[in-house]
């Protein structure tokens, strides 16, 4: 199976468009990885005892999901909210816990990569869907083979906890490239305004409305996990579910934030191109201004009549062009000195 690293994600690329199953069983001795093998093979290597996390890429197979589904006694309702685009939630069932959630992966042209991915957390097993190829638990996984830290001690609760607490923390990458777009437009409205900066803060007001989507609901989701009293969770886990929860009021209280800014561009924007109408509005009436009396000047001079006495005059014209300056210069520093320039 040939593997790529793009932005600091792990993407599995299969030979043809199928959908990827992956079966990673372990326990504090023991570690076994399988990859890309059929769905009724990975059913067979189940093992009762150990954590069993069977992580599907790609959900345009529907029987795949279905037969996963059959052998887990997973509801019809979870399997619909699996397939379909859904907002963040936790819900219990009998046997097993069902969370959903968005996985964000980066923000480009102020448009945000992401996908949809559903956890099913039970006794012996978690099993993750995903949408696309690819996710952010690459160096997660290699931390398991080498039994780094503390997964390997703990059940399948602890590997739900590290999975979404990773998805989280690349929140914050998101975050900050928002700020840093956010920063760049601010740059160029104070600079050159044009209304290529006004779609650019449109688009990313656009993408904060569905950060605002995806963060909210995972707020209570994750406010519900902290408080099962299913056994689903072992107590001594909720602790960090609980610290997950802090990081995601923490990333809602930086996306208000950029949401005021936001906000506030689009309102400096404005005066901006305001501000500049005005100034060009103010050249052009200076102009004018100016030029009215010479206008009329030349307006009285341009007459036929035949008896106007400076017409046969030496220095008549030479007389009418030094008043004319005198005029435009009388009112320019008349201008300077009542500051309208």
């Amino acid at each position: 199976m040939a593997k790529k690293k793009t932005l600091g994600i792990d993407a599995r690329v299969p030979s043809d468009n199928h959908v990827i199953l992956e079966l990673i069983q372990y326990n504090e001795k023991d570690y076994a990885m399988q990859a890309d093998i059929p769905v009724d093979e990975l059913l067979t290597q189940f093992k009762p005892g150990e954590v069993n996390w069977i992580n599907v890429d790609g959900l345009h197979d529907k029987s795949i999901v279905l037969k996963l589904g059959e052998h887990f006694c997973l509801h019809s309702l979870l399997i619909e909210d699996i397939l379909s685009d859904h907002t963040p939630k936790a819900e219990e069932f009998d046997d097993h816990l069902f969370f959903t959630m968005k996985m964000l992966y980066s923000i480009k042209d102020a448009k945000i990569d992401y996908e949809q991915i559903s956890f099913v957390l039970g006794k012996d097993f978690l099993l993750s869907f995903q949408e696309k190829e690819g996710d952010l638990f690459g160096s997660f996984r290699e931390r398991i083979k080498q039994s780094s830290g503390r997964v390997r001690t703990r059940k399948a609760d602890y590997l739900l906890y590290r999975l979404i607490d990773i998805i989280v923390d690349n929140y914050y990458t998101v975050l900050d490239e928002v700020g840093a777009q956010i920063e760049k437009v601010e740059d160029d409205i104070y600079g050159s305004p044009t209304d290529k900066e006004f779609q650019k803060i449109q688009k990313i007001k656009k993408e904060l409305i569905y950060l605002r989507k995806a963060l909210y609901p995972l707020r209570d989701a994750l406010s519900k996990l902290t408080k099962d009293e299913t056994g689903f969770i072992d107590q001594a886990n909720i602790r960090y579910f609980g610290d997950v929860y802090d990081h995601v009021v923490h990333l809602i209280d930086s996306l208000d934030t950029y949401k005021d800014l936001t906000s506030s561009l689009m309102d400096i924007h404005i005066n901006t191109q305001n501000t500049r109408m005005n100034e060009v509005m103010k050249v052009l009436t200076i102009i004018s201004t100016i030029f009215m009396p010479l206008t009329f000047i030349v307006g009285i001079y341009g007459m036929n009549f035949e008896f106007m006495p400076e017409l046969h005059s030496k220095w008549g014209y030479p007389g009418v062009m030094i008043i004319m300056a005198l005029l435009v210069f009388a009112m320019l520093r008349f201008f300077k000195f009542k500051k309208w320039f």
